[in-house]
């Protein structure tokens, strides 16, 4: 397969392609996007234009988009519920984009549109970069920090955690985020289990993907 992927730092997207060659079970081509994007604002804004431009001047089959919750609400599968749009969901920000991007594009390259693969990282990518080397720190934590008040720990505790500084550089950063998805080697059964909503929507696309590759391939 030929995928994309769009998230808010080299570093990130360096662990995604991991993460996703394992949920896919096997490599794939790395299409460059013309746009990077720097923080959740950034990914929402250059979406569009990226998901035009794979369209129609690639060959991509997908893309991935991956950004962090912060301190937004968390995917609940309620959000799931056909036409249901949670305004300050991340995911449903991003699929909603995705659907009005894509909603009136012609067929280009064989294919009828780029395929969307999206999740979101509670409340930080280096969450899924400690995920199984410390037990408090899961998406369902975070919920209950939310819902009384109390959060659990802090974005800046996970990046102490994960680089041992607040301002990693960015080669520090793609080091230590190999490092860690590496320890799962080919295993994302863990995170599934602790970031069943952020990780697990991802995993699902991905998922689905490989499904219609395999139809695709038989007939």
């Amino acid at each position: 397969m030929k995928i994309a992927i769009l998230s808010e730092s080299p570093a990130d997207e360096a662990a995604l392609r991991i993460l996703a060659t394992y949920v896919l079970g096997e490599p794939f081509t790395l299409v460059q996007a013309t746009l990077r994007a720097r923080g959740w604002p950034s990914v929402e804004q250059v979406l569009p234009p990226i998901i035009r431009h794979l369209h129609f001047n690639t060959e991509a089959d997908g893309l991935i988009v991956v950004c962090d919750s912060d301190d937004s609400p968390v995917h609940t599968p309620e959000h799931d519920a056909p036409g249901y749009f949670h305004p300050l969901c991340r995911i449903c920000r991003l699929r909603a984009a995705f659907r009005r991007t894509v909603k009136n594009l012609p067929p280009a390259h064989g294919r009828a549109r780029v395929l969307r693969a999206v999740g979101v990282c509670v409340p930080a990518i280096e969450a899924w970069l400690l995920c199984g080397r410390d037990t408090s720190i899961t998406e369902q934590a975070w919920l209950d920090g939310q819902a009384s008040g109390a959060m659990p720990y802090t974005r800046r505790v996970l990046k102490w955690k994960v680089y041992g500084t607040e301002r990693p550089s960015l080669e520090h950063e793609l080091k230590r985020a190999v490092q860690e998805v590496s320890r799962h080697h080919g295993d994302v059964r863990r995170l599934e289990n602790d970031f069943p909503n952020g990780f697990g929507a991802l995993a699902r696309d991905l998922r689905e993907w490989r499904q219609k590759q395999q139809l695709i391939s038989k007939q």
